[in-house]
């Protein structure tokens, strides 16, 4: 298990201090604002904005029967998803809402016909909600909106006619986007179906430039209950959802009108077996209408392709073969080093042959992007190794290289007739190892690693392997002790010293861990991964600014496409080295997980810094790699919290509210759960959280 602290704020509303969160699996990512990869998404333009948000439940004139359970509820939800920046991207300011009491004839007619059109301007976007009775005049078929003062013996002077409101945002409101979203005729509140089918036809006959999205089509009613959010209209429960990233499907973020008229439209069928049906005009509206934007939900873009690496061979012998890979690459001599360009990052098979002497290797080279290596050969014993061994680790390591379980257990066979051959045959021991710890047999792994190192000592390889696979298995202890005898008697090996970095990381001895992530970046300057436990070093260090620009390193060094580094893994020495990983297969998974993680970082050391809108730009980056990662949406609510408090904007609490309820319920069970009940409860106390 990594450890990952968790991280609180101390605020006025209700927030309290915790201990830290340890040992946990960790996946994170972050970047500062100036080195996002090209590849990262580019924030939209929102225009300036504003909106009316009007619900009435309790009518002043309205017998019991009529009253609406959900109607306020539903308003205020609608007006927390606008003003959040995870959501509509309103200013609070510029969102008037009226809801009960307030909701009257004259109210609403001041802010459609006088506060809208004098406030918006031609590029702007007006949107107006509705959430209430509609009511048709039985002397002329007019459909009206019911304000809270509405009087049902005198429709035509209490309530708002559907005609007034299509001229006022058709003609008076000079805004380029226009959205309407009314949720009206609940099921029971109007009791003729003729009445019902005018309110819906006039809702969607208003201007076609307007986005206008309905609770029902014509001859149904619009239903409402508690089992949507804890009580809300249906319709208005899905348009909450979808504006809130729900209704994504490209996941670029933004959610269009196009998009939530197709998730509102398919959602409330299916929740009403087909009774209710919203309607929209397709062909009335821009399908690309900005409604709302996530940042969170954007996918990370492509990243570019890897920078590839070259090791350089020198020998001790002149003649020797070098083989990568299996594949013959060429003659070295004592005198004439051989260069190899345009490998692939990665982990590589080499080895060095000459007649009559026992070849050095295969042993595995790590070749890092835009790096150059060098390789030294060893030709020092006469052959002695029966050529039938030697073929069976040279067909295990063709399967071992092509992944997969069938080919990992189809190289395990290959070493088990090479180890009959020759017991003492220490590589054949050293890659059933691997394969064994690929098979996530670490047991049987341990044992041949063992037995590597017991026929040879000096079998460095032998005991990175094996250091690695301890970190893997969580006995940092006996992984220290193995690592420390590798750099000891190899101070060159910078494998072991970034395995070291993390071992140190994960024991709590930071400044040791720190030393070791040096002596790795100092030997393989970019081992992205050494950088990464630097930071992570320095961030438990409380070194914030030093650790973000480890993470900054990190990301800008690994920000290549995994899937096309190679057949091994980028980030481990032949198999998944201490990221408790469940298949070597997985190589795009821990590239994501890698990233996500060092966001998250990022994420801890700007808020710490007070830099919350890099805080959240880096947090949102890391749900973008794992969305169901609970402390990146723990670490997100707390920055937004933090940024609210700091402009005196509800806004970013609402976005802080909904990161702490997702986090609950992605596991409740964790320490940080309670404290994000605490939050929520102190947010609520000045802005509806739904």
């Amino acid at each position: 298990m990594f450890l990952r602290f968790a991280i609180l704020i101390l605020v006025s509303i209700t927030l309290q201090a915790q201990k830290p969160s340890k040992e946990r699996d960790l996946t994170l990512e972050s970047l500062t604002p100036s080195s996002v990869p090209a590849t990262d998404s580019v924030r939209p333009h929102i225009p300036r904005s504003y909106a009316l948000v009007v619900g009435v439940s309790n009518y002043q004139n309205l017998p019991d029967a009529q009253q609406l359970p959900y109607s306020n509820r539903d308003a205020e939800a609608i007006y927390s998803v606008l003003i959040s920046p995870e959501g509509g991207n309103f200013p609070a300011e510029n969102v008037h809402k009226l809801i009960g009491s307030a909701a009257t004839l004259s109210n609403i007619k001041q802010n459609l016909e006088e506060w809208l059109p004098a406030s918006a301007k031609k590029d702007d976007r007006v949107l107006i909600y509705f959430a209430g009775h509609g009511f048709v005049d039985p002397a002329d078929g007019t459909a009206y909106l019911a304000p809270y003062d509405f009087r049902k013996n005198d429709i035509v002077h209490t309530g708002y006619a559907m005609s007034r409101l299509s001229s006022v945002i058709g003609s008076a409101i000079q805004a380029k986007d226009k959205i309407l979203l009314t949720d009206s005729c609940h099921s029971g509140a109007i009791s003729p179906d003729a009445d019902v089918q005018r309110i819906n036809q006039s809702l969607s006959n208003l201007d076609k430039s307007l986005f206008s999205l309905t609770a029902s089509r014509d001859r149904e009613r619009s239903f409402e209950g508690k089992d949507w959010g804890g009580g809300h209209g249906i319709f208005t429960y899905y348009v909450i959802e979808g504006l809130k990233g729900a209704a994504d499907t490209s996941h670029d973020g933004i959610v269009t009108a196009d998009e939530l008229a197709e998730y509102v439209h398919t959602n409330v069928r299916e929740a009403t077996k087909g009774k209710q049906n919203p309607t929209s005009e397709r062909a009335s509206f821009d399908p690309n209408m900005l409604l709302s934007y996530v940042p969170a939900n954007v996918r990370p873009g492509t990243p570019p392709p890897p920078k590839f690496g070259t090791l350089v061979f020198e020998s001790n012998m002149d003649g020797v073969e070098i083989l990568i890979d299996g594949q013959s690459k060429g003659v070295v001599n004592k005198s004439a080093p051989l260069s190899m360009p345009g490998l692939p990052p990665g982990a590589h098979i080499v080895q060095g042959v000459h007649i009559g002497y026992e070849p050095d290797g295969p042993r595995e080279e790590v070749v890092y992007p835009g790096q150059e290596k060098t390789v030294t050969i060893r030709i020092l014993i006469q052959k002695r190794r029966s050529r039938a061994a030697a073929d069976h680790l040279d067909k295990a390591l063709k399967y071992y290289q092509n992944g997969q379980e069938k080919n990992y257990k189809a190289a395990q066979g290959e070493l088990r007739e090479a180890i009959a051959i020759d017991p003492n045959y220490s590589q054949a021991w050293l890659y059933m190892g691997r394969v064994s710890s690929a098979l996530f047999d670490r047991e049987d792994a341990e044992k041949a690693f063992r037995r590597a190192i017991q026929i040879d000592p000096d079998y460095l390889e032998a005991r990175t392997s094996l250091g690695g696979m301890l970190l893997d298995k969580g006995d940092l202890d006996e992984a220290v002790r193995q690592l420390n005898v590798v750099t000891q008697r190899e101070p060159k090996n910078a494998e072991a010293w970034y395995l070291l970095s993390q071992a140190f990381t994960r024991k709590e001895s930071y400044e040791q861990a720190s030393q070791a992530a040096a002596k790795a970046i100092d030997l393989t300057p970019r081992n992205a991964e050494a950088h990464f436990w630097m930071a992570e070093s320095l961030r438990f260090s409380k070194q914030w600014e030093p650790a973000r620009n480890q993470y900054d390193s990190y990301l800008k060094l690994s920000n290549f496409d995994s899937g096309t580094a190679g057949k091994l893994n980028y980030y481990v020495l032949g198999y998944l080295i201490g990221l408790g990983k469940k298949s070597r297969a997985s190589q795009e998974d821990i590239w994501k997980d890698l990233r996500s993680w060092a966001y998250f970082g990022l994420c801890d050391c700007e808020r710490r810094l007070s830099h919350f809108d890099a805080a959240i730009n880096d947090c949102q980056k890391s749900l973008s790699y794992d969305n169901k990662d609970p402390l990146a949406h723990y670490a997100l609510g707390l920055a937004y919290l933090k940024q609210g408090q700091s402009i005196g904007n509800v806004g970013p609490l609402v976005a802080a509210c909904d990161h702490f309820k997702t986090m609950i319920g992605l596991n409740a069970s964790l320490a940080e759960a309670e404290y994000a009940k605490k939050n929520i409860a102190g947010i609520q106390k000045l802005v509806t959280c739904q």
